[in-house]
């Protein structure tokens, strides 16, 4: 299934935080915080005041967007506004 953003909306794919503290100890899924991180997958044709595109990373606004899932894959649906740095490695 193909799904693009409409307006200025982007569709992100929120990155897996690693489960294991520095210490060696598991965490559950409850114990985690939700990320915050994501990678860019589809960018809605009026995104123009951000400079990003498919491929890129992004550090996105806690509680921003709306939650989807595709074939059993997490993403989330977000504004463009709620985009607030790009990562550059």
């Amino acid at each position: 299934m193909k799904v693009t953003p409409l307006g200025e909306r982007l569709l992100i794919k929120p990155l897996k935080e690693e489960k294991k503290t520095e210490g060696g100890i598991v965490l559950p899924d409850s114990a985690k915080e939700k990320p915050m991180k994501a990678e860019v997958v589809a960018v809605g044709e009026k995104v123009e005041n951000i400079d990003v595109k498919v491929g890129d990373r992004v550090i996105f606004s806690k509680y921003a967007g709306t939650e989807i899932k595709i074939d059993d894959v997490d993403y989330i649906i977000i504004d463009a506004n709620d985009i607030l740095a790009k990562i550059e490695e």
